[in-house]
């Protein structure tokens, strides 16, 4: 009953099927004397009882001091080398007003992608300083409303945005810093990077025409050049593929900090986190010192001084922070490879997390409303939605005995769940809730079926009432 074939290699019997994996789960997080799951001092059965489910949980503490934590290394890693950091949080990871104003109580910037996301920033206080805009495809209404607002930093991310964001500052009567983005040709995954020529990818440009570029950013009188900026990847548990991208980068930031200044280099993000127990990222403050050093070491050898460094971590922010609750409607052991399968399936799915779906990305999930007794069992997640690949969690050991009607939680979904949740088969997306301290506040406002109905143009004002629950 325990096990079979059909578990992934790397998913391992627990010794507890209660357990929570400390690398997992929210760090304050622990089972109560009734068993309950609690976060940040509140039982998830409460909240669940309160705001329904499916709901995201967010703990307010944890992320805050993520942030705090994240900003400390690597100010301490660029002081070792002589220099100074700029951390921005990227947005795309979760972004709502109150996720704004923790990052920027912690000290760090807000790197936004879309009008979307600058105009979020914007009205939850973030000075536009320090905010960086980044976006393939930035539209020239977008690119007017940063460089009017102040941001800080827009990044170039294609050649015909010189001109764009140049013509944009010159009729603002403002000079605009900018940093452009560049292919090094390290592709960065969790445990190996792989070097080629030129990335074939929708965002940057080559690094072979980094120069020729950055010279031409230069010709505008109304640009001004902070540096090179890359990203590699996506959870990323060492230093190794950043610091093979950092000594690419720097032979063409030498080139051009020759021919004037220019103060910066941003490494991007993509830092990784734990989402199972088979997970084990790196400490941040070795990646951040690793990093440092790689640099420092280029720098060198190329004869430069060491730049300002700039990341944008989002994920290693958010994602262990935040969980999300469900309750089982039917479970369902399905034969299979000589063992068996139990399908769980939950009140959410793909709509509220869409990563298993679209990258076949690996969860952790626990009863929360109980612990028990009853031997391991593989289980597989699934959502309500009318799709097979509508999976939560892939694989996981569940006691055997779960039921219709517990409360299952899914951890280290903070980043990446909510900014892709979406209404497949009309289906509303769940609030978000903070909690800090043992109080709880809504931060997002879930959806009902009214508000579905009333953004139908199809439908007049009687036939939504109609349709609405009562």
């Amino acid at each position: 009953m325990a096990t079979t074939a059909a578990a992934p290699g790397w998913l391992r019997v627990p010794d507890d099927a209660n357990a929570l994996a400390p690398q997992v789960w929210p760090e304050r997080a622990h089972r109560d004397a009734d068993g309950r799951l609690v976060v940040a001092g509140i039982a998830v059965t409460e909240l669940a009882e309160r705001f329904g489910t499916p709901l995201y949980v967010v703990d307010e503490s944890d992320a805050r001091a993520r942030a705090a934590r994240i900003l400390a290394a690597f100010e301490a890693a660029a002081a070792s080398v002589g220099t100074t950091v700029t951390v921005y949080y990227a947005g795309k990871a979760f972004l709502s007003g109150a996720i704004v104003r923790w990052v920027t109580d912690a000290g760090l910037g807000v790197d936004v992608c879309t009008g979307g996301e600058l105009a979020v920033a914007l009205a939850a206080g973030t000075d536009p300083a320090r905010i960086g805009f980044h976006g393939n495809n930035k539209s020239v209404a977008e690119i007017e409303r940063a460089v009017a607002a102040g941001v800080g930093a827009i990044i170039i991310d294609s050649e015909v945005e010189i001109e764009r964001v140049a013509d944009a500052a010159a009729r603002a009567g403002r000079v605009q810093r900018v940093r452009l983005r560049v292919n090094s040709g390290v592709h960065a995954s969790t445990h190996e990077f792989l070097a080629t020529a030129h990335e074939d990818q929708k965002f940057g440009v080559s690094l072979d025409r980094a120069v020729e570029l950055g010279t031409r950013i230069r010709s505008h009188a109304s640009l001004e050049l902070l540096g090179l900026h890359c990203h590699i990847g996506s959870q990323i548990f060492d230093s190794a593929g950043f610091a093979e991208s950092a000594e690419r980068l720097l032979a063409a930031h030498a080139e051009l900090s020759a021919a004037g200044p220019l103060p910066e280099l941003n490494l991007g993000g993509g830092f990784g986190i734990a989402y199972t127990s088979a997970d084990d990222p790196t400490p941040i403050e070795e990646i951040a010192l690793g990093i440092a050093e790689a640099v420092a070491s280029g720098c060198r050898a190329h004869g430069v001084a060491v730049p300002k460094l700039a990341f944008e971590p989002g994920r290693s922010v958010i994602g262990p922070a935040g969980i999300t609750l469900y309750t089982v409607g039917t479970v369902k052991p399905v034969p299979i490879d000589g063992g068996w399968r139990h399908y769980a399936s939950v009140d959410g799915g793909m709509s509220d997390n869409a990563r298993t779906a679209l990258y076949g990305a690996d969860y952790s999930a626990r009863i929360a409303s109980r612990v028990s007794d009853a031997p391991p069992a593989l289980f597989r997640v699934a959502g309500r939605h009318c799709e097979s690949g509508d999976i939560v969690v892939d694989a996981e050991y569940l006691p055997h005995d779960v039921a219709p009607g517990d409360l299952l939680a899914v951890a280290a979904t903070g980043a990446y769940c909510w900014s892709l949740a979406n209404n497949y088969n009309h289906v509303p997306r769940p609030a978000v809730v903070a909690v800090r301290d043992g109080v709880a506040r809504v931060i997002v406002r879930g959806e009902t079926e009214a508000d579905l109905l009333a953004r139908d143009a199809g439908l007049d004002a009687s036939d939504a009432a109609e349709g609405a629950p009562a």
